[in-house]
């Protein structure tokens, strides 16, 4: 028991969770302190008196970090919203406002890497390209929870199934997503007051897309007088 603990723990007596959050922490304060990336994780563990294996038993680059730290902006996000005890008796309209507000929140403890990481043109690659986009392990949680969502709307009618649209929802909210973190980065508004109005229209405009509305009336007119003329 007591030699299986040390293996967790490692010599130095430090738990892999805390040598992660550690390196991570760390990776991050050399980033807005310096403007690029350390030159190397030679050089980077070095100052932090750690073994250089021991940064690749967490991650296999600072790019690798990079990503853990949005999929964790939107976990954590995720755990505060499904904390309150409130949250299942919400529409999924609502359950998808309460992310976005609650997400934001969690972003603005961390305003000067989001910012940071947007403007800067060395890491704009990583953020843009397919094959290492640093928002590719959020991107996919992101797509699992709003597709839960539409589900959940369908089965309470504030989702309508559309012909060549209904599969590309997914994909419409993800850059809805986009679109309020751009908001939010370029929001000089007191409490960024501005972004949480952004956010109330965006999320209704997304509903009125999805959801049951005027000219799915309309549709359902022409259906029926066509159907009764052709009896």
């Amino acid at each position: 028991m007591e030699n299986t603990k040390a293996k967790k723990r490692g010599q130095s007596g430090e738990s892999g969770e805390n040598k992660s959050e550690r390196i991570k922490e760390a990776y991050l304060d050399y980033l807005l302190e310096h403007g690029v990336q350390p030159p190397s994780v030679y050089q980077f563990t070095k100052k932090l008196k750690m073994k250089e294996a021991d940064f690749y038993t967490y991650y296999n680059s600072f790019t690798a970090i990079e990503k853990e730290t949005w999929k964790g902006f939107f976990e954590e996000a995720i755990r505060r919203i499904q904390g309150e005890a409130i949250y299942n008796e919400y529409t999924v309209r609502e359950k998808l406002l309460a992310f976005y507000y609650t997400w934001i929140e969690v972003l603005k403890d961390h305003r000067s890497y989001v910012t940071f990481s947007f403007k800067n043109k060395a890491l704009q690659k990583d953020f843009y390209s397919k094959q290492n986009n640093i928002l590719n392990s959020f991107k996919n949680e992101f797509y699992d929870f709003v597709n839960e969502l539409i589900s959940e709307g369908k089965e309470t009618n504030e989702v309508v199934d559309r012909p060549l649209i209904s599969n590309k929802y997914d994909e419409g909210l993800w850059r809805q997503l986009l679109f309020v973190l751009n908001f939010w980065i370029k929001d000089d508004s007191k409490n960024f007051e501005q972004t949480d109005m952004a956010i109330e229209k965006a999320v209704n405009l997304s509903f009125d897309i999805m959801g049951r509305g005027a000219l799915d009336t309309a549709v359902d007119l022409a259906r029926f007088l066509f159907q009764r003329n052709y009896r």
